[in-house]
């Protein structure tokens, strides 16, 4: 969906250049002042309740995902015995199966609206979680994670683009840019992964079978609470067929391209699960300052998310934006692959971790509301939600790859530095794939 060419008024007969000027700046000036007690009144205030709880939903998720998670690939390679390639596999599947699978759950989004998407996704998750506690073979593993991957496929989707679509709703009645309310879902969603790694480590003192049932046990509550707060249906969103759509997206080279400069960033994001645990492992020898840079991120988006899209907003377009973005995650990487070769241990051997935390962190907060807020100008009329599942689904297929290739360079002979700057130089690589043109942020 393109946006609409805007004609400038013909100029009034007999008005001069000087009074064009001043009544120009009188209206710039006026809209300014528009802007600014809008501001003021905050974004959260004037939200309708649907977009309120479409962005707690956001929050409640990441609770209950981010208490299992970032302990996985410590708990495969360590209880369970796999190998480096193995579970660098079993996390980029993880991703696939979620991300992969998002056009399923968009498309059916489409078709039969938020709630029965949602519900279904909640029961999923709850017996992913609750069987993930007790694998201890591959295979159960394995079938444990797709459960959980699948779940997300349907959940995520469904909300997204629905937060998008209000979004848009939201910016034409007058109510600021899209990507303000795209900003609080991202601030949302980080503010669950900050409290969900400290409930994770608090646990992980009893057993790993016992953060998955507690992660279980918050998507419970998410079902109970999304079973009575959900509307059946939502004004405005139009359903269509399942079928259909699909070739047209195929053939819109823009989006596509977006969507693997995308996938360059959630493959870079997907680190935080794979190389960054290694890296704290070698440094302290334990994974207990793991949550810690963690929640290091996650405050970082909670405090400085709305202020840096502001910024970016009055700055950047949403190309600038993306690349900015990308330039900082790659600088994330290098910095630890930079210091890798001089092996420092303890409390120093953890500051390259924490800049490529924060440079990866600040890089998120510029690319990730960019790419969602671009979706809806590229998408076909009402096939929102297979647009924002395609985004993730070619985005997951290059984090499965991706990840895999990244897992093997943890198990070979090769300098230190080569697993932090192979990824460093696929996100600069990435840069060059973001579509042209200027679009308004």
């Amino acid at each position: 969906m393109t946006e609409p060419e805007h004609h400038p008024p013909a100029t009034p007969a007999g008005r001069t250049t000087g009074e064009r000027t001043k009544r120009e700046e009188g209206t710039r000036e006026a809209a300014d002042g528009a802007a600014a007690k809008v501001s003021r009144r905050g974004t959260w205030a004037r939200l309708n309740p649907l977009l309120r709880l479409l962005i707690l939903t956001q929050l409640a998720f990441n609770v209950g995902f981010f208490a299992v998670l970032p302990f996985l690939a410590e708990h495969l390679g360590t209880a369970i015995g796999m190998a480096g390639w193995m579970v660098g596999f079993v996390l980029g599947l993880r991703t696939f199966s979620q991300q992969g699978l998002f056009v399923v759950g968009g498309a059916l989004a489409d078709r039969y609206g938020v709630r029965p998407v949602v519900l279904a996704g909640c029961v999923l998750r709850i017996a992913g979680f609750a069987w993930l506690g007790y694998a201890d073979e591959d295979w159960s593993v394995i079938g444990s994670v797709l459960l959980i991957g699948f779940a997300a496929a349907l959940f995520s989707p469904a909300v997204e683009s629905e937060v998008a679509r209000q979004a848009v709703v939201w910016e034409e009645s007058g109510g600021g840019p899209r990507t303000s309310v795209l900003a609080l879902f991202t601030v949302a969603g980080q503010a669950g992964a900050f409290v969900g790694p400290l409930i994770g480590a608090l646990l992980l003192a009893v057993d790993y079978q016992v953060v998955c049932l507690a992660g279980a046990g918050v998507f419970v509550l998410v079902l109970a609470g999304h079973f009575l707060l959900l509307p059946q249906h939502i004004p405005g969103r139009a359903r269509v067929e399942v079928r259909g759509g699909l070739g047209g997206l195929l053939r819109n080279r823009r989006f596509l391209a977006l969507c693997c400069a995308y996938g360059a960033y959630l493959l870079a994001y997907n680190q935080l699960y794979l190389l960054l645990p290694d890296e704290v492992e070698r440094a302290t020898g334990s994974q207990a300052a793991l949550a810690w840079l963690f929640g290091l991120s996650s405050l970082l988006v909670v405090a400085a998310q709305l202020p840096v899209t502001r910024w970016a907003a009055g700055r950047l377009d949403l190309r600038r934006s993306m690349a900015g973005g990308l330039l900082l995650i790659a600088a994330g990487f290098g910095v630890v692959g930079g210091a890798r070769p001089a092996e420092w241990t303890g409390n120093a051997g953890l500051l390259p971790a924490a800049g490529f935390v924060v440079l990866l962190t600040l890089g998120q907060m510029l690319v990730a509301p960019a790419a969602r807020a671009w979706v809806p100008d590229l998408a076909a009329e009402g096939r929102l939600g297979l647009y924002t599942g395609a985004m993730s689904s070619v985005s997951g297929l290059i984090v499965l790859v991706g990840s895999a290739g990244t897992g093997s360079l943890l198990d070979t002979g090769l300098p230190a530095a080569v697993p932090w700057l192979v990824p460093a130089a696929i996100t600069l690589a990435a840069i060059t794939l973001i579509p042209r043109g200027v679009v308004r942020a």
